[in-house]
């Protein structure tokens, strides 16, 4: 597989950071909240729907909605990764995700990694498969 450079489109992912303790306003613990880097451009030939051809990559139960070919094939991008596909994040002065004054953001992503297929190291490519996702 290769990765036509006019074919590329631009995308935004953010890896998984960690977790901490959400309490109320008694200091109850009443979940984990979610942290992730600062969003980062990348570009990558983006399959426009789902096919065939590369269903059985991931497996035949893995539920996904497009796939992104990328020439990198040591790229950060992990299965905990969230994406931003046709959307461009907002982002502050300091290039963190922006966020409304209840903490959210204000362009949440719209897609997340189900699985990632490396190619040998000589062909140097990944094959990423993701999944839509409404985050409210």
């Amino acid at each position: 597989m290769s990765t036509s450079n006019r074919n590329k489109q631009p995308f935004y992912y953010a890896l998984y950071g960690s977790t901490s303790p959400i309490t109320d306003e008694w200091g109850n613990e009443i979940g984990m909240g979610v942290s992730y880097s600062a969003p980062v451009k990348s570009w990558g030939n983006i399959s426009p729907a789902k096919g065939e051809v590369t269903a059985r990559q991931f497996g035949e139960n893995t539920d996904y909605d497009r796939t992104i070919l990328l020439a990198d094939r040591d790229t950060p991008i992990d299965e905990y990764s969230i994406l931003w596909i046709d959307t461009t994040p907002e982002l502050d002065q300091d290039g963190n995700l922006k966020v409304d004054a209840y903490g959210n953001p204000v362009t949440p992503h719209n897609y997340t990694v189900k699985r990632i297929a490396r190619g040998l190291p000589k062909f140097g490519t990944a094959q990423i498969a993701v999944k839509k996702v409404n985050v409210s």
